[in-house]
């Protein structure tokens, strides 16, 4: 069995206040120590004065660990002359800072060089995106280094080496990221920080153009009007061990993530092939033993959420706790936080063959991206549990669901649509495919994974958003417009939730269970 470190990270995107100078000063020491190190308190405290908006980091636990800072300029009067960071700094002033000004200008960004490998720049850099919306600025401008330019200097000239970056026949540690983070190149700008030897004083004006100009948006933090979603529709391959297993759940969350995905839901006990590893005489016995990697999965998953900045529903997974079995499905967040809801309804089968035993409570997740539910695959069969997550204001459900059969699949599927309608969300269902010929209780699967909606005008025609080939191994990402629901809610054909008669009936969960809160890891509602 492997060892994962778990990870303890509690991470959280806000702006820069003038006490998270020592942060800062440690870091700029750290990154910048043969380029003269960290600004001053007084310095620090200017762009805090003028532009407190503009002054990004992320903190771990109440620590700086990363931080992007930018002021506002007039696009045009560094577009059309060459310039300088000095030009830009004005000697720490910031005299430049236009509030009047039509673009972002990124003074400087860095990483505690102990965080670097979880892509905390990737984040400060989408939060530069959305302040530039939400302040309707039509773009974001800087002048990035080149690095890797200093060992090439001889071989040829800063135009020939930035071809070949854009080319990826050469990498650079700064070009290369601000590339794949959609700026493009204006402009080479010759002694831009002259002490910068790595870059032989070179730097490139580089651009993100705002496709929102004029238009109103939310700054970070805020909940997102159409988040993206991923669907994973899984192959039950057989593995070896847990790295054969993670190194296939981590090309899923990477390939979700690339394409910029909020959340990515897994299916139910996918990590079943690994029973074959265990005693097929003894199918619970072999249940058993395959929970002891459950901690450790949920620690890769949430080292996943945090690197790839996606939240992950896990699926489910074999939990022994207390001498009993549950089935576990867990809610990583990309800010390092974690929960978990246990299947609250177990199948004869289930019961039989493995011992499952059902979970105690029920849980509405606070997001990012809104408030959303677990339900895993029997469950969603039950429709107290989605009224009361409704109740709760949940406005996705995620069912992770496993089926060997087809009519045990459209179960899953032809339920997970009435709550969809019934309680005005969408419902995204995740399965496996494919067959385990060495694991008893668990040989074939079916499955067709799909995201739905409710049914109304606004909606796709059939109620569903996307849906899998069946029996196939793929992926299905769909922009969810949040927006619709609340008007479906307010003016739609009919109005389920808001014609719903309280009067005559409620879901009520019974006071002497244990129901646990909505936010956070393991806290009491």
């Amino acid at each position: 069995m492997t060892d994962i470190e778990p990870t303890d990270h509690k991470l959280s995107l806000r702006n820069l206040k003038k006490e998270d100078y020592p942060d800062i000063q440690r870091i700029m020491d750290l990154v910048y120590a043969g380029m003269g190190g960290a600004w001053t308190p007084e310095e620090f405290a200017v762009l805090i004065d003028q532009f407190p908006e503009g002054q990004i980091c992320i903190e771990d636990k109440g620590k700086v660990i990363a931080a992007a800072l930018a002021i506002i300029v007039t696009a045009e009067e560094f577009e059309k002359q060459r310039h300088t960071y000095e030009d830009v700094v004005t000697g720490g002033k910031m005299s430049r800072h236009d509030p009047e000004g039509d673009a972002l200008y990124g003074v400087d960004i860095f990483v505690d060089p102990e965080y670097r490998g979880l892509r905390l720049g990737r984040r400060l850099y989408d939060a530069r995106k959305e302040l530039c919306e939400t302040l309707n600025l039509k773009s974001i401008i800087f002048g990035g280094r080149i690095p890797g330019y200093g060992k090439y200097a001889k071989e040829m000239t800063p135009a020939q080496y930035i071809q070949k970056v854009k080319a990826t026949e050469i990498y650079d540690p700064v070009l290369t990221f601000q590339l794949s983070n959609d700026f493009h190149i204006k402009k080479i700008l010759k002694n831009y920080i002259p002490e910068d030897t790595q870059s032989d004083a070179y730097g490139v004006l580089m651009e993100w153009n705002n496709i929102y100009y004029e238009k109103k948006q939310i700054l970070f933090g805020g909940r997102k009007a159409y988040p993206r979603i991923g669907v994973v529709q899984w192959q039950m391959r057989s593995f070896n061990n847990l790295e054969e297993f993670l190194h296939q759940v981590d090309f899923f969350v990477d390939a979700m993530a690339g394409y910029n995905s909020d959340l990515i839901v897994f299916p139910e006990l996918l990590n079943a092939p690994m029973l074959k590893n265990f005693n097929q005489e003894n199918p619970a016995e072999a249940m058993r033993s395959l929970s002891e990697y459950t901690d450790d999965i949920r620690a890769a998953f949430v080292n996943l959420a945090i690197t790839y900045n996606i939240n992950i529903v896990t699926g489910s997974l074999p939990q022994l706790r207390d001498d009993d079995l549950y089935n576990v499905s867990f809610l990583c967040r990309r800010d390092g936080t974690w929960d978990s809801q246990d299947k609250l309804h177990i199948t004869p089968d289930e019961a039989q063959y493995w011992g499952f035993k059902g979970g105690h409570s029920l849980k509405a997740f606070q997001t990012d991206i809104g408030k959303i539910g677990i339900l895993v695959c029997y469950d969603v069969e039950f429709p107290e549990l989605s009224r009361y997550l409704a109740e709760k204001g949940m406005t996705l459900l995620c069912v992770p669901y496993w089926t060997d059969t087809k009519n045990a699949y459209l179960r899953v599927r032809r339920c997970a649509q009435a709550r969809a309608i019934e309680n005005e969300c969408y419902v995204a269902i995740s399965g496996s495919v494919g067959n385990l010929p060495k694991v008893e209780n668990m040989d074939i699967q079916y499955a067709q994974s799909a995201v739905f909606t409710p049914s109304d005008f606004a909606f796709p025609h059939d109620a569903i958003a996307a849906e899998a080939t069946p029996n196939t191994e793929m992926t299905l990402m769909v922009d969810l417009d949040r927006d619709l629901l609340k008007e479906l809610r307010q003016i739609g054909s009919v109005r389920n939730l808001k014609s719903r008669r309280s009067e005559l009936y409620e879901v009520l969960w019974k006071p002497d269970m244990n129901i646990e809160k909505n936010t956070g890891h393991k806290q009491n509602l």
